[in-house]
């Protein structure tokens, strides 16, 4: 049986190959997400604020160190 060190480092491994995908998905979902937003009863002000949030924003990847230690920590509780 693999220990949880051992899982956390693969969990880890497999969140750094992915960190590429994960900021090419962010992006592409921007318009998504200002399509969904549209949608909302709110008004034009919450929503031009909204959308300039969106495009302000940038992604910041998880670290990996932090993810690692935390997961282990959680599945020993």
């Amino acid at each position: 049986m693999r220990s949880l060190a051992e899982m956390a480092a693969e969990g880890a491994a497999k969140l750094t190959a992915r960190a590429g995908d994960m900021v090419t998905s962010y992006n592409a979902a921007k318009s998504r997400m200002k399509t969904g937003y549209a949608e909302t009863p709110f008004g034009p002000a919450r929503k031009t604020a909204y959308n300039a949030g969106i495009d302000r924003a940038v992604y910041k990847a998880p670290d990996v160190s932090k993810w690692q230690r935390n997961w282990a920590a959680k599945m020993a509780e």
